[in-house]
């Protein structure tokens, strides 16, 4: 069965049964293990959910092996997997799952309460437990006991829409972005050939898979070489620390705030890192100070580039690059293709910033129910990330500018005009933006610069108090200046830089 995915998990269980596939709090499973957990749940999704080709499957919960087994269960019936970022508010979650009309909701226990409040405005979703019972729902072990019938559905192929991940638009509401099949294959591929990765390897897979970077990175791509991925349900410093030392991983993904929190732990400097042959990092720029935490102990940090919308793997250093330059993006990957343009859409020269377009099979097919938005980002085949860099003499990517607004918080990506469109609904502000503020643990936070009505009073906290159960706590301004009026172009755009100056310098 090599029409979806789900086949990386069969074949290796077919060549190595008994080798560990995931380890998780003390619980080994072994490929052939995954692979049954896998058929069962396709096998429940289908006849006791009724989840046909095309239909949302949505997991709201931290890193578990559930997430892994629905994700590759829902490749081998054709549905669409949509991991929930649990971070976000009741709000958010709502317009979501909404957006994407998402049939099943899987919840594990810690997000019951949640998922309650989410329940009442979603009649036509079926919640679901999983590894807790609730008198209200089914429960997920339950049913994979008594479930019967096939594990799979026709006409499902390589090109069938597969993940469903959710990205904030410069519009102010998100945007669904949809991966194929092959897209997250090609994303692999592209995996392999800048980490060198094989089943030798171990990958220790700590930030959250409701990221394609905690996804997809390294974490399913080792499911398709048939390495071994030990799991953390969510990130903690101390607890990285501990497992290099104990399970001795090969592979790792932090972000630049995951890095900062792991390289100032009392005890980084004690740690037996001797495992570890690459670490990569990404999300937005990576200060040299991390990279050299790892550099001077005989450990390459490899940059990797993309989002999203490009399953993310596009731009990537391999190791010999990682220590040749450090910094860097790297080059586009084995199976992406890059052009690097003005406002034209015309080629710009080697050394000059640009535009960075992207195209290959790791691409997004499109986003969701979104036609324009589609069509804005994908022209002829090239999808415009927004990003602006440029490429040197030897072909490697420098990212030195933002083309979008978008804060890059904690690995997080933070649209301000989303918290520019909730400011602006409160009735005594006249006008607002948002933007980041260089931040030593966070790399950017964002705050807000408003302007109130006139004869107002709004004190700081009374403001920032707002965002409570509103936006997702990543998104809240840490911070808010009052002024008279915003800095504009003769055309009445707000100049963004100038406020960002403003911002920094206080």
């Amino acid at each position: 069965m090599t029409n979806n995915i789900s086949f990386w998990v069969e074949k290796n269980a077919a060549f190595t049964p008994k080798k560990v596939a995931i380890n998780f709090e003390g619980d080994a499973l072994t490929y052939s293990d995954f692979a049954i957990r896998i058929s069962k749940h396709a096998r429940t999704l289908k006849h006791t959910y009724g989840v046909g080709r095309g239909d949302r499957v949505s997991y709201l919960g931290m890193n578990h092996p559930d997430l892994l087994y629905l994700f590759f269960a829902c490749a081998r019936l054709g549905a669409i997997f949509l991991p929930l970022n649990w971070r976000l508010a009741i709000p958010e979650h709502l317009f979501i799952l909404k957006d994407a009309s998402v049939k099943v909701l899987f919840c594990d226990p810690e997000f019951e309460n949640h998922a309650k409040l989410l329940e009442k405005d979603l009649p036509d979703c079926e919640f679901v437990a999983s590894n807790f019972s609730c008198d209200e729902w089914s429960n997920l072990q339950n049913e994979l006991v008594s479930s019967v019938g096939d594990d799979n559905n026709p006409h499902v192929s390589m090109a069938t829409p597969f993940l469903l991940v959710y990205t904030s638009g410069t519009t102010g509401r998100p945007k669904g972005a949809v991966l194929t099949q092959e897209g997250i294959q090609t994303n692999a591929h592209n995996s392999v050939h800048y980490s060198g990765m094989t089943s030798t390897d171990h990958v220790l897979t700590a930030l959250p898979m409701f990221h394609v970077g905690g996804l997809n990175i390294q974490t399913t791509p080792a499911f398709y070489v048939g390495a071994t991925v030990t799991i953390h349900r969510r990130f903690n410093p101390e607890d990285v620390l501990m497992s290099i030392n104990k399970d001795k991983p090969s592979l790792l993904v932090l972000v630049p705030a995951t890095i900062q929190a792991v390289i100032t732990q009392p005890k980084w400097s004690e740690t037996n890192l001797s495992s570890l042959r690459l670490v990569n990092s990404g999300s937005s720029m990576v200060p040299m100070h991390h990279i050299m935490a790892f550099h001077d102990r005989g450990i390459p940090v490899g940059q990797v580039y993309g989002s999203t919308e490009t399953g993310p793997v596009a731009i990537y250093q391999r190791v010999e690059n990682a220590w040749a330059k450090p910094g860097s993006a790297g080059k586009p990957a084995m199976h992406c293709e890059m052009r690097i343009v003005n406002d034209k859409s015309e080629e710009v020269p080697k050394g000059t910033s640009g535009e960075i377009l992207l195209k290959g099979g790791n691409i997004l097919f499109e986003y969701w129910g979104n036609e324009i938005a589609t069509k804005d980002s994908i022209r002829d085949g090239w999808f415009y990330t927004g990003d602006i860099g440029y490429e040197d003499e030897d072909g490697d990517v420098w990212i030195n500018d933002r083309k979008k607004d978008v804060i890059i918080s904690g690995g997080e990506n933070i649209y301000p005009a989303e918290i520019e469109a909730f400011i602006l609904e409160m009735s005594d502000v006249i006008d607002a933006v948002v933007v980041g503020r260089e931040d030593n643990k966070w790399g950017e936070v964002p705050v807000a610069v408003i302007i109130v009505e006139n004869h107002i009073s709004l004190e700081k906290n009374i403001f920032l108090n707002r965002f409570q159960n509103n936006l997702a706590r990543f998104k809240h301004p840490k911070d808010v200046i009052f002024l008279k009026e915003l800095p504009r172009n003769a055309m009445g755009k707000v100049l963004k830089y100038e406020v960002r100056k403003l911002v920094n310098e206080q």
